[in-house]
């Protein structure tokens, strides 16, 4: 008769612990059993090979891991013939808490490299009590005649007794749940649910997991049948192997093709178009793994909201151990789909959660400087597709280029990100780099110019381009809400100055032009005032510039808020109650117009004084794309002045 023993120096609490708190989900029982079993297998096939070099005739094809389901008896069975345990190994491996017999295994062996092995704690096992009220192990060590059983009900002990069994290796019955008001433990006694999770968890573990599963299908007809009988269906069970062992990333790339890959994407992410760019990456040395990426031709419906997750999914000696491992991907790669498979993370004790170690982010560095190389490669040599990418994922570099500037507070240069962004331009039909906007660059022009708006078109109409277009200075066209803040805080792009079109002056005058401007502005302050005062706090400063070609005024800023910043600032979520944040507004005249000739005129004349400057700042305001403030107001002084 066995005797009942108390798990070593382990309370009830912390099993309780483990049950509930370590794992996440309750349906990552199977995965730890799985990858249990087939450390197993891989320990007596080791085993086999160093006995003779041959394995004693024993070939990977010789193992499989098995899976039965009773309903009646409520029971789940997994079933290795891999190198089994004897009553001192289970009283050890699986009467202490968090002791690995994989861990102690790789210790053994010296190179741990020879033989990869999943598991690296005992605790898994456990994770089976969140699933079953009674657990019974039967095992046979290989070499061994005698055969144990290890029993245990839960934190109150276990039991290890003697046992038949014919074959070499380990079955583990689980006894699943009675359901509860809040937990269906059913599920786990459904083929197809067993199925599923062997699939997304233990797809690729090298030996084949086999099942009984139930179909259905119509009986043949008799021969005497009429032509239009229907046949009646009968079901069947069929033994199948639930994963495909080998993954798709751990195949030599001359063996893999476009079809090959296209599918895998298509299963694993669900996305039915092809992606724009695979990279398949394996790096070994100090730290080794596989990398399947993709880089999809469409973001996903949900790409910018909140619900949106990025992040790679990690395997461990192809088990499935995060769906998405957010600390793989930096923010600018976000929309990057595909796996890590690798050995050398440490795991805790759950396998869930990854310590943040050194290896972890030696992987990501790897990964985003792969990425950094196949978007070069795509921008220079494939332009279309990169048009296509950047259409699709060229606002999130932006954004994510604009948070390591501002964290920074823009110390940090990212000029290899910066190299991917492309804009409109007053000068071309294609889209633009930095770099080809710099070689384009003709004599005498300094700055890199860019101007902002709702669109390319309405840009191209500013004033303000008048002249740099017509001295044939390219414009880049900013029609997203985070550009020009991106812009203020780039500075510069390989030492050419960013400066807006509204900031532009100096470097369209001559010297002449600068002396007569400042003459013109002194003859005219009288009536730059009283234009301000007519506007009535609306702007800053009412001042001439010649800087403007045909058109007779524009709007400008001063400070660090342009009109653009205001627009976006203003129209963010909880900004309506808020102090609004407004531009210094500056109303320029152009100096060489008529329309200054007529100012000067009526100066005299307060009231008409006041509707022309009234008129010409709500004019400048439709052209940077701006409402009027007083529709009304606007209409009366039009009128006013046509009769």
């Amino acid at each position: 008769m066995s005797q009942t023993k108390q798990f070593q120096a382990e309370s009830k609490r912390m099993l309780d612990l483990m049950i509930h708190s370590i794992y996440t989900h309750k349906e990552i029982f199977l995965r730890e059993l799985i990858s249990n079993a087939s450390d197993a297998i891989d320990k007596r096939y080791y085993q086999a090979l160093q006995a003779d070099g041959t394995g004693g005739g024993l070939t990977r094809e010789s193992f499989e891991i098995a899976l039965k389901i009773d309903k009646t008896a409520r029971t789940l069975t997994v079933t290795d013939n891999g190198c089994g345990m004897n009553a001192a190994e289970l009283e050890s491996n699986l009467g202490t808490i968090a002791r690995s017999g994989s861990l102690q295994f790789k210790q053994e062996i010296g190179n741990a490299e020879e033989i990869d092995v999943i598991g690296q704690f005992g605790v898994g096992f456990y994770a089976a009590f969140m699933v079953a009220d009674e657990i019974t192990v039967e095992s046979r060590k290989i070499g061994e005649e005698d055969a144990w059983r290890w029993h245990s009900e839960g934190a109150e002990g276990f039991t290890v007794a003697p046992c038949e069994k014919a074959d070499v290796g380990t079955v583990i019955r689980l006894r699943i749940k009675e359901n509860t008001e809040q937990e269906q433990y059913d599920e786990f006694l459904e083929p197809y649910r067993l199925r599923e999770l062997v699939k997304r968890y233990s797809d690729y573990i090298r030996y084949p997991i086999r099942a009984d599963m139930p179909g259905s299908r119509p009986k043949p007809l008799p021969e005497d049948a009429p032509e239009d009988a229907q046949p009646e269906w009968e079901t069947y069970t069929e033994r199948q192997t639930l994963n495909s062992m080998t993954p798709l990333w751990r195949k030599n790339k001359n063996e893999i093709t476009e079809e090959d890959y296209n599918g895998f994407y298509r299963e694993a992410f669900h996305d039915y178009e092809p992606p724009l760019r695979i990279v398949h990456a394996a790096t070994e040395g100090d730290i080794t793994y596989q990398a399947l990426l993709f880089l999809p031709a469409k973001p996903p419906a949900n790409y910018y909201s909140k619900e949106f997750e990025k992040g790679l999914t990690l395997y461990s000696n192809g088990v499935m151990i995060m769906e998405r491992c957010k600390d793989l991907l930096p923010d600018c790669f976000s929309f990057v789909r595909g796996i890590v498979d690798t050995q050398d993370l440490s795991l805790n004790i759950s396998r869930e959660m990854l310590q943040h170690d050194r290896q972890l982010k030696r992987i990501a560095a790897n990964i985003e400087k792969k990425l950094k190389a196949e978007l070069k490669s795509l921008l220079e040599e494939e332009r279309e597709k990169y048009h296509a990418l950047y259409k699709s994922f060229g606002l999130n570099l932006k954004y994510a280029l604009y948070a390591i500037l501002s964290q920074s507070y823009g110390m940090q240069r990212e000029d290899a990100l910066a190299a991917f962004l492309e804009f409109t331009s007053t000068a071309r039909e294609t889209p633009v780099t930095f770099a080809e906007y710099i070689a384009a660059m003709p004599e005498g022009q300094e700055y890199i110019y860019y101007a902002s708006g709702e669109s390319a078109a309405q840009i191209k109409r500013l004033p303000q381009c008048e002249r740099l277009t017509e001295k044939g200075w390219e414009i880049l066209c900013l029609t997203d809400d985070v550009d020009e803040f991106l812009f203020r805080i780039l500075r510069e792009i390989e030492g050419k100055e960013l400066r807006a079109v509204a900031d532009a002056g100096e470097e369209l005058e001559s010297e002449e032009e600068k002396t007569a401007l400042e003459s013109a502005k002194e003859n005219a302050k009288t009536l730059l005032a009283a234009c301000k005062e007519a506007l009535e706090g609306k702007v800053a400063e009412v001042t001439l510039t010649t800087r403007l070609k045909t058109h007779p005024v524009c709007l400008g800023t001063q400070g660090g808020v342009s009109l653009e910043m205001e627009r976006v600032l203003q129209s963010q979520p909880g900004a309506e109650g808020a102090p609004p944040l407004k531009a210094e507004r500056v109303l320029e005249i152009n100096a060489n117009h008529p329309i200054l000739q007529k100012l000067t005129a009526i100066q005299e004349d307060a009231d008409t004084l006041k509707r022309y400057a009234l008129l010409l700042y709500n004019q400048a305001l439709l052209i940077e794309g701006f409402p009027v403030e007083d529709a009304v107001e606007f209409s009366n002084a039009i009128c006013s002045l046509m009769v």
